[in-house]
């Protein structure tokens, strides 16, 4: 069973629609009761940097989430800016992130080329073996909607690289932590792939 994170700024049900997709059963949670009751988490995130982690400091999830990640070491998958709140931090704000990972997103470079936000249908380089990402095949592509974009500071961090007038991380990891700048949910079959490898991780 996946948890689903809901701290008022996530997508939440295009979420859970995809796993249920999938084959994967997943709940809902916005209490730190819920999340300490998960054997896997999922932490979505659409909107502002510091607005989120606002809400998971003020919600009282924030100790939950430590606790899961960092002292039982579930497997956990940040997607998009959820992704973002799990490096050091953002150029987009300045509260500090989750620091789960070694790493920070920068704003994306407008240009009358590339617009800003990046937004629809972008291919992916793998970088090292991952169970998350091995069954992609090379011509896996994702759906992408942002503005700052994640670098890991160890390569080893790095598990899918994308191009959009820079190189970016579009999916790192840390040990059980995973993250994805892409939006899975909304991915057709690439993203169902990658949401069903995460949900077969072991524990």
């Amino acid at each position: 069973m996946i948890t689903i994170v809901d701290y008022g700024m996530g997508n939440m049900g295009s979420v859970r629609n995809m796993l249920l997709r999938a084959g994967v059963d997943s709940v809902v949670t916005s209490s730190a009761e819920g999340i300490k009751q998960a054997t896997r988490i999922i932490l979505p995130g659409v909107g502002a940097f510091d607005a989120a982690m606002r809400r998971l400091e003020q919600s009282g999830l924030r100790d939950a989430l430590d606790e899961k990640a960092l002292t039982e070491k579930v497997p956990v998958l940040g997607i998009c800016l959820g992704m973002q709140l799990l490096c050091n931090g953002s150029e987009e704000g300045t509260l500090k992130g989750l620091g789960w990972i070694d790493a920070k997103a920068t704003r994306l470079t407008h240009t009358e080329e590339l617009k800003v936000p990046h937004m629809g249908w972008n291919v992916v380089r793998p970088v090292r073996p991952s169970p998350l990402v091995d069954n992609l095949g090379e011509e896996a592509r994702f759906y992408f909607v942002h503005s700052y974009a994640v670098h890991v500071a160890d390569p080893a961090s790095s598990l899918l690289k994308c191009t959009y007038g820079i190189e970016f991380d579009a999916a790192i990891n840390r040990g059980n932590i995973y993250g994805a700048q892409f939006h899975p949910e909304k991915s057709h079959r690439f993203g169902m792939a990658f949401l069903k490898a995460f949900a077969d991780i072991p524990c």
